[in-house]
């Protein structure tokens, strides 16, 4: 086994596990994302087999440069962390990416590492963390906020209340960040959907962590809303928008 740290002069050779065609729009645009982020010490890891077969990846970063609705001071945040095929999800592969995150923070002498969590296909559910040490420091919704720090005089991470933004959004919107290189996609197809449906979606892009941490979703780079009710807060097909559609516009 092997693991190979992306770094921007590697990028295209190695890509970014979650998307590997380079010639797609959401490749590139997680490219230039992933440059500004990777000064501000974003570190992004992937495990490959003997074969340069890809297992899985890790993206973690320092917690105050998270793209998530966190406040944690001196920890290590870690983004996505994904092994692809079920096989090899009990080979020990999930704690040997952790581990990297863990070696990480503790040469930058931070207090320790936190992980949001959820069920469900696309953000990693906390069981790998809870065998790996890690404990819930906080929940909100359906997301956890687990913690494993080794400097126990530090202050717990917590999760920044992002209902409080949903209020602000008067008709439709969506937010969306480039941290997520599926998001681009997702919004295309919204957009087109919206048009059909005679809809004025007013789409921002967040372009900073901390519009991302004071956003108003708990995935922080994705938010769905109609008049200060969060519909999604992850990236959706055109179908499922439909469906929304066909739901909310009957209210």
């Amino acid at each position: 086994m092997q693991i190979v740290n992306v770094t921007p002069q590697n990028a295209q050779e190695e890509t970014f596990f979650c998307i590997k065609d380079i010639k797609r729009q959401g490749f590139e645009d997680k490219l230039k994302w992933f440059e500004k982020q990777y000064k501000e010490g974003l570190n992004l890891r992937i495990l490959k087999d003997g074969n340069d077969k890809m297992i899985g990846f890790i993206e973690f970063i320092p917690a105050p440069k998270a793209w998530r609705p966190i406040d944690a001071n001196n920890f290590m945040f870690i983004h996505c962390m994904y092994v692809y095929s079920k096989k090899d999800r009990s080979k020990g592969y999930g704690s040997m990416l952790i581990n990297e995150a863990e070696k990480e923070a503790k040469k930058n002498k931070m207090a320790g590492l936190c992980v949001m969590t959820s069920k469900g296909s696309w953000l990693t559910n906390k069981t790998i963390f809870e065998k790996y040490g890690f404990a819930e420091v906080d929940k909100r919704g359906r997301f956890e906020l687990l913690s494993k720090k080794w400097d126990q005089d530090a202050l717990n991470p917590k999760l920044i209340d992002w209902t409080t933004q949903q209020k602000k959004y008067k008709g439709w919107h969506l937010l969306y960040a480039d941290q997520c290189p599926w998001n681009e996609k997702s919004v295309f197809n919204l957009l087109n959907t919206a048009m059909d449906y005679d809809i004025d979606l007013k789409v921002t892009k967040i372009n900073t962590a901390e519009e991302a941490k004071n956003g108003p979703s708990g995935f922080g780079v994705f938010s769905l809303l109609r008049d200060g009710k969060l519909l999604e807060d992850h990236y959706i097909s055109a179908t499922r928008f439909r469906n929304i559609l066909k739901k909310e516009l009957k209210k």
